[in-house]
Order: C-alpha cells, then structure tokens, then sequence
C-alpha cells in the first residue's frame, strides 16, 4: 500500500478544508517547500498537491508554491487543480509534475482526458469527487448529475494511471476514509483507485488493507491521506 501526504494550497500556503469548504479553513504550513521537505524526511515517497485556488478558477494559481516544493524535494509530485487544457498539462509535465489529476475537466472534456492520456502515459489522473454520490466538479462549488462509476468507466480503455476518489463529506474531517464506497467503485473498474478523504491515522491504513479485495491488493490501490506531519510511515512498513 502507497501513502500519499497531501499539501492543499490556498494563497501560497497549505491549508486543510473541512468538507471542501472554502471558509471553513485551516492554516498548517505558510510555507509549502518546508512542508514537503518534512514529508520526505519522514520518508514518504510521493506527493499529492492541490491547488485550490486553482480548481475554482479553472486555471493554475499557486504556480509559485508547486515550483518551490519542486525544488525541494526529488520525491514524485502529483498535481490537481486548474488543470483544463492539454496546454497546461504539458506545462506541468515540463516543470517536473510527475502526474497530473484532471478532474472538471473529466466530467466535461472527457476527450481531454484521452487525448492527454494517449500522448503522456502514465502520467494523467483523473480526481473524481463526489457528494451523495454525484461528482462534485469547479472546486467542489457546483454537483454534477453524474456519478462516480459512470465517469470512471468512460476512462477504462483511455490508458488513465489512476482515479483518486474523494468523498466530500469524510474530506478534512480526519473521521476516516469511506471505504464501502471506495471499494465499491475499485471493484466495478480496472484502473487502479486511489483513496481520499478523511484519513488520518496509520489503524485507518489497516483497516483499509484487511477490508481491501485481493484484486485490489494484487494492481497495489493506494491510499491518499491528509496529514501536517505527524505519521511516520516507517512505523508500520
């Protein structure tokens, strides 16, 4: 199982929202490149980022703050938010970003998805966030009539690295990641699921493990937590 440390940004610094909710913030880091160095000294391997700002306005806007963390640390970064265009997922690809996570946009220009896919392989996501089961889409402000499932399965054939699925309410509440609806989806389709929202705790990654199906385990689903830095994962590899 893989273990992604999340950093969320908001005006250049890294933050943890309660439920997707903009004003319902907390600050833990103001500066995000010393934040991914603690990540790496705990001996994390990879790196989730979201640029929120970026995900309400449809384009990068923490720009900055991903650069530096870019330079600080030579752990792979995955990066979501503001990503609409193949114009800026080759710009992000440029810069390091290892893989991108397409998300309004997989609900919208599902094409793009397949054209970046095809063009970079292995290196496109697509972020599938839901709120009562509909896909929640433009920074989580507006839901989409779509489930999870259904967009999930457009992308079966179109090479995507993963899906990272997030349910919205569990997200920044650090009360644990809903698995039943986790699962469910991973076992419907064969891109491999990464889990997000509301992990918080190493019990909750074994949990997630013994509840995992052995065809889950086999293609390595990963599990995507939230945390300012207080798990070591060397205490339970």
């Amino acid at each position: 199982m893989i273990l992604f440390p999340a950093i969320d940004l908001k005006n250049g610094q890294c933050v943890r929202l309660e439920q997707g909710d903009m004003a319902r913030v907390t600050v833990f880091n103001l500066d995000p490149a010393a934040q991914a160095r603690a990540f790496a000294a705990q001996g994390f391997e990879y790196l989730h980022v979201v640029d929120l700002d970026g995900a309400f306005a449809g384009k990068p806007m923490n720009a900055a703050a991903v650069e530096s963390m870019l330079k600080a640390v030579t752990m792979p970064v995955q990066l979501g938010g503001g990503i609409r265009d193949l114009k800026t997922v080759e710009a992000w690809l440029a810069k390091g970003i290892a893989r991108v996570i397409i998300g309004t946009a997989a609900v919208r220009d599902p094409q793009l998805v397949k054209n970046a896919a095809k063009q970079f392989p292995g290196r496109v996501a697509v972020g599938l966030d839901a709120r009562d089961g509909k896909v929640a889409v433009q920074g989580w402000a507006e839901t989409s009539e779509v489930t999870a499932l259904e967009i999930a399965q457009r992308f079966e054939d179109a090479g995507v690295a993963a899906i990272v699925f997030t349910d919205i309410a569990r997200d920044g509440l650090l009360k644990g990641l809903n698995l039943d609806a986790t699962i469910a989806l991973a076992e419907r389709i064969s891109i491999p699921v990464i889990a997000s929202g509301g992990f918080a705790s190493i019990g909750m990654s074994r949990r997630c493990w013994r509840r995992a199906p052995k065809n889950w385990r086999e293609l390595s689903r990963a599990a995507r937590f939230m945390t300012a830095g207080s798990i070591r994962p060397r205490r339970w590899r």
